[in-house]
């Protein structure tokens, strides 16, 4: 029984610890640290403090099987660590033949309203806002793919953050921002730029 024990909690911490490293390559990075490295140091601390935690326990209950206890405590921190990590994939209708900014933001919806009006404006409930880092697929109203003409902050990280103040409130308004470039620009950011204050639905944000 212990050793099957064994077996199943060190292959479900295995898988969990497989996929994590996958989720790793599109994770963001922070100052000058890639995504994969910084995720990567959290990962060696889990195991490490895996054992530790694992030869305390075994200390206090000794009949308890240490690599069962080890495998069992990374497998819930390797949960943990991916729902921290969690990143929806949207997707997002633009209208047809658009290009320029589009800017999605944080709102007081409960739901995420993610065909943008004219100017490339969206909403996001706050928690997707929170969490969200991947590449969203994009289509036009149509139905066509233009996932391939979104161009992102920088090579490591696809959403840039914004943040606008409405002078009339003193309401800020942030957002998650990436561009739409014409077919011959792909690749190629061109530095778009909306002036929020003046677009957003006030009372979806306020």
């Amino acid at each position: 029984m212990n050793r099957k024990l064994k077996i199943i909690t060190g292959l479900i911490s295995l898988v969990l610890f497989a996929t994590l490293i996958y989720k790793l390559i599109d994770l963001p990075g922070g100052m000058i640290l890639s995504g994969f490295l910084l995720g990567g140091m959290v990962i060696a601390l889990i195991l490490v403090g895996g054992l530790i935690l694992a030869w305390l326990t075994k200390l206090i209950l000794k009949r308890l099987p240490f690599w069962t206890v080890y495998f069992t405590v990374t497998a819930i921190a390797f949960m943990i660590f991916h729902y921290q990590i969690y990143s929806p994939t949207l997707k997002i209708i633009v209208p047809e033949n658009y290009s320029g900014q589009v800017s999605l933001i944080k709102s007081n919806l409960k739901e995420n309203l993610l065909t943008v009006d004219s100017n490339g404006i969206g909403y996001l409930n706050e928690w997707t806002f929170k969490k969200l880092y991947t590449k969203p697929i994009v289509v036009d109203q149509n139905g066509l793919d233009l996932t391939n003409q979104c161009v992102g902050f920088n090579p490591s990280t696809f959403f840039g953050n914004g943040t606008s103040m409405n002078s009339e409130n003193n309401t800020k308004i942030k957002s998650l921002l990436f561009e739409i470039v014409p077919k011959d620009k792909i690749g190629e950011k061109q530095y778009y730029h909306t002036d929020l204050t003046k677009l957003v639905d006030k009372e979806k944000i306020e």
